[in-house]
């Protein structure tokens, strides 16, 4: 189950209407300048820089965004990566979602050593633990274990630590 935040939202038109009673529009204009400059930065040292500075993202050392990664316009602060990570090209991370009748914020936490394929779409209030594997066009709607090898829409875990490190063990009998 992921953890989030729940807001009901009364009134005229669904949540998504009411966006800016729950955050500043000069705060998602920022994020959004500053998001678009970093998606196509080529150096990671830059954008990492960004990440930090501007979104107030945590972000580990030598973690890598892919060209054309989409952190969360709203609430980036919500978005942990730890060290040594790879987010892959076009990938999403979400903090929020908007429904028709609430919204919902919740951390996002992707451990160290973290490998995230292309085309990913991370929900909010889902954790990613270090070492774990996430295939390419994934959507990430629950928490993947450490070690894990995951994929697929929804995703699914498709091998666990220990089966990993089987197989690796067994290759290197090969």
């Amino acid at each position: 189950m992921r953890k989030t935040e729940r807001f009901r939202v009364k009134g005229e038109g669904n949540s998504l209407w009411n966006l800016y009673k729950s955050v500043s529009f000069f705060k998602v204009m920022k994020n959004f300048i500053v998001i678009q400059i970093a998606r196509y930065t080529p150096s990671f040292k830059v954008k990492n820089w960004l990440y930090r500075t501007f979104l107030r993202m945590e972000v580990g050392q030598q973690t890598a965004f892919a060209l054309m990664v989409f952190p969360d316009v709203m609430f980036p602060e919500r978005i942990r990566v730890g060290r040594n990570s790879i987010i892959g090209f076009n990938s999403t991370i979400l903090a929020h979602e908007y429904l028709i009748d609430e919204y919902r914020i919740g951390d996002v936490v992707i451990g160290d050593e973290v490998m995230i394929g292309a085309n990913s779409t991370i929900l909010p209030g889902v954790t990613i633990g270090d070492g774990a594997v996430v295939s390419a066009a994934s959507l990430v709607n629950k928490d993947i274990p450490a070690g894990a090898f995951a994929g697929g829409n929804p995703v699914r875990i498709i091998y666990t630590a220990d089966q990993v490190a089987e197989r690796n063990e067994n290759k290197l009998k090969v």
